[in-house]
């Protein structure tokens, strides 16, 4: 779009300064950028993470115009589409989350030890990207600088290293808990509550707690 209009594009705003001026995340949210858009229209992304959600009474109805799609011309077909069905609260909007990552060693041991939590929480599954490269878990579950942005209000990382990609797409959860049994992992530093120990005898007594 910006490309179309001829402007610069501000991306990954979290914070509007002025009408033309904006914040902006940038070395995996390890420093911030206030930048400034000089065109007369103005093209962003925002990290919706960050800003509360605008009451529905303070939203202008839009206008709605159905318009027809052209023939492509033969040179596509429509074959069908799937819908995945997920009981599960969106990632992004979930108050809760329950994420894990490469040291869980399988999709079977991932569902297996995650589940059981998720269920008793209500939360929604995360995933590193370790994890899902690895084949534990689907694309949609990645949370991180390449997956998705969350904030919820708890976050636990089971077996999560804390790269800084992940990292970047977590730290801003209101209490994060972190279960590894590296003392040095990274996820350490960003934690509220940090447990040392193996998470497949961690996790299981924790949801026995619960």
């Amino acid at each position: 779009m910006a490309a179309k209009l001829g402007v610069g594009q501000v991306s990954d705003v979290t914070r509007v300064v002025s009408a033309d001026t904006f914040e902006r995340p940038i070395y995996a949210g390890n420093a911030i950028a206030t930048v400034q858009a000089q065109d007369a229209t103005r093209v962003l992304t925002v990290r919706s993470t960050v800003f509360d959600a605008a009451a529905l009474a303070d939203i202008a109805q839009a206008a709605i115009e159905v318009i027809g799609v052209a023939d492509p011309k033969g040179t596509v077909a429509y074959v069908g589409s799937e819908l995945a069905q997920n009981d599960r609260p969106e990632l992004t909007a979930a108050k809760i989350i329950d994420s894990g990552g490469r040291a869980l060693g399988s999709a079977e041991k991932f569902n297996d030890v995650l589940t059981p939590l998720a269920d008793k929480l209500g939360a929604a599954i995360g995933a590193s990207r370790a994890a899902v490269d690895a084949g534990y878990a689907a694309n949609d579950l990645q949370v991180g600088q390449t997956g998705k942005i969350v904030a919820p209000q708890l976050y636990i990382a089971a077996g999560i290293s804390g790269a800084i990609q992940h990292l970047a797409g977590m730290k801003d959860s209101k209490v994060i808990v972190a279960i590894n049994k590296d003392p040095e992992a990274p996820i350490f530093s960003v934690a509220d509550y940090g447990l040392e120990a193996d998470l497949f005898v961690a996790v299981p007594e924790l949801v026995a707690a619960i």
